[in-house]
């Protein structure tokens, strides 16, 4: 999935990303507004990943959905 398609997805995916990352606030899906670096950013950030773990989380959740 690329960038567009998770903008135009991201009302859909807002309850799943909710549900595998459960750190992320109400307050922070509503800033990350369907931008995938943001969404990286905050798992990141929220887990204490690294920025290619997180990537590569991102990436995985958006190939399933």
């Amino acid at each position: 999935m690329n960038k567009d398609e998770l903008k135009g997805k991201w009302m859909q995916l807002k309850g799943s990303i909710k549900s595998r990352w459960g750190k992320l606030t109400d307050d922070d899906i509503q800033r990350i507004e369907g931008d995938r670096d943001k969404l990286v950013g905050k798992v990141q950030e929220k887990y204490g990943k690294s920025r290619e773990e997180a990537e590569k989380q991102v990436d995985e959740f958006t190939t399933r959905h």
